[in-house]
C-alpha cells in the first residue's frame, strides 16, 4: 500500500490513539502494515541458535531492543543443554518424579528444546526412558522429618504460589540449601513461617533459611 505524505501526516496527528486504532476490528492488516511503515525506521536482527536479539529503531531515535527466546530441535543446541541433561539424569537416578525434576531444572535456569522458559515433565520422561531409567512408584512421596515442609505443602499452608518460592530460591533472595535429591526443606516453625510471610510482603529483603534446624527460624535480613 502505498503512503503519502498526507497519510502519514495523519498517522502523526493520531499518535495518541493509535492502540485503539491498532485493536480496533476495523483496522486491516495492510492498515497495521502501513502504520508500521511510518512508525519504523528500522529493525536489527542477530540470530543465534537459541534466541534472536530484536532492535527496533524507531522514527525519532528511540530504540527497543527484545530478547526473544526460539524453540530450537535438540536440547544439544542450547547453550547449557549437555549440562541440563547430565543434572536430569543425575536427578532421575534418585527417583525423584519427572515434573518435580522438571520444576527444579526451570527454577536452575533451564529450559526445554520447544519452550522458551521452562523445562517440561516430558522432556524429561523422554530423556530418562532414553537411558533405561524407570520412573519411580506413581505413589512414591519424599520421607522427611514431620518437623519440615516440602516446596508445595509450604505454599499451601501459607496460601502462596508454589512457583513464587522458586523464583526466590532461585533469584537468592530466599536462601535455602537444598536436600541431595534437589528437594527443599522448610522447618515448619512460627519464625520460618513468618519469615516467608514477610518476605512474600516486602517486609524483609531476604531470607536465609541455610543454617536452620527445626527448632531454629534461621536468620533474616532486611
Amino acid at each position: 500500500m502505498a503512503m503519502g505524505k498526507a497519510f502519514t501526516g495523519k498517522v502523526v496527528a493520531l499518535a495518541g490513539r493509535l492502540p485503539q486504532i491498532w485493536a480496533d476490528p476495523a483496522t486491516t492488516d495492510a492498515h497495521r502494515k502501513s502504520l508500521l511503515r511510518c512508525l519504523v525506521d528500522k529493525v536489527v536482527l542477530d540470530r543465534t541458535p537459541e534466541s534472536a536479539l530484536v532492535r527496533i529503531v524507531w522514527r525519532g531515535g528511540a530504540v527497543t531492543e527484545l530478547d526473544v527466546k526460539m524453540r530450537v530441535t535438540a536440547i544439544t543446541k542450547l547453550a547449557r543443554g549437555a549440562e541440563m541433561r547430565v543434572r536430569l539424569l543425575e536427578l532421575a537416578k534418585t527417583g525423584m518424579p519427572d515434573d518435580e525434576i522438571a520444576r527444579l531444572l526451570t527454577t536452575e535456569g533451564h529450559r526445554a528444546a520447544n519452550c522458551a522458559d521452562k523445562v517440561l515433565p516430558v522432556t524429561v520422561q523422554r530423556i530418562r526412558l532414553a537411558e533405561g531409567i524407570k520412573a519411580p512408584p506413581s505413589c512414591r512421596r519424599w520421607n522427611h522429618d514431620p518437623g519440615y515442609l516440602s516446596t508445595t505443602a509450604l505454599a499451601a499452608k501459607l496460601g502462596i504460589p508454589v512457583n513464587w518460592l522458586y523464583v526466590q530460591i532461585r533469584e537468592k533472595r530466599l536462601l535455602i540449601n537444598p536436600q541431595p535429591t534437589g528437594a527443599y526443606l522448610f522447618p515448619d516453625t512460627s519464625v520460618v513461617l513468618d519469615g516467608v510471610q514477610n518476605l512474600r510482603n516486602h517486609v524483609i529483603g531476604e531470607l536465609d533459611l541455610r543454617i536452620c534446624q527445626p527448632d531454629n527460624g534461621g536468620y533474616q535480613h532486611g
